[in-house]
């Protein structure tokens, strides 16, 4: 099920004493795809195969940003509102949101559907219109301060991918 383990090395920013870095491990699953990443504050990026009759595939990203970042519910707003509702409901109606120990480590994981309306770049005003969307997105939080992960795609491929997620995370360590 899983074969491909991976590791990031983040540097402690005001840290305990004595730690200079961290290592963040996972398990992959073997169906994922690792892809080269544009931006040094993505960890890593994987495409997930799409299934059948679906468009596009789905991808998941991992980020860090130094330990900052913000706080996790100022990242669940954020990601909520990434999100659309073809009936006008709010997205914070239809969201919901699970947590979890892995390893040790908080996890609180968001699950969303609806049209994905994301900026096309940080900071752009140019916004996607993804319509039958879902948004997984998890916060994991580490002594070196949380990273994120965000999985976004068609909700029926993203359904697919849904427990291999949960699975995914819940191997997420550090040391």
């Amino acid at each position: 099920m899983f074969r491909r383990t991976f590791t990031f090395v983040a540097l402690l920013l005001a840290s305990a004493p004595g730690t200079g870095a961290q290592t963040l491990r996972y398990d992959a699953p073997d169906e994922w795809t690792e892809e080269a990443s544009p931006s040094p504050m993505r960890v890593t990026q994987f495409q997930l195969p799409r299934v059948a009759g679906d468009a596009e595939d789905v991808e998941l990203v991992v980020f860090y940003f130094g330990g900052s970042g913000g706080s996790v519910d100022a990242n669940l707003q954020r990601w909520v509102n990434q999100m659309e509702q073809p009936d006008g409901r709010s997205s914070f109606d239809v969201a919901s949101t699970t947590g979890f120990d892995a390893n040790g480590l908080a996890v609180t994981l968001l699950d969303v559907p609806g049209t994905y309306v994301a900026a096309v770049r940080p900071g752009a005003s140019e916004r996607l219109n993804k319509p039958d969307f879902r948004l997984l997105a998890a916060v994991v939080e580490t002594p070196a301060g949380p990273y994120f992960f965000k999985l976004t795609g068609p909700a029926r491929s993203v359904a697919r991918w849904d427990r291999p997620f949960s699975a995914f995370l819940r191997t997420v360590t550090v040391d």
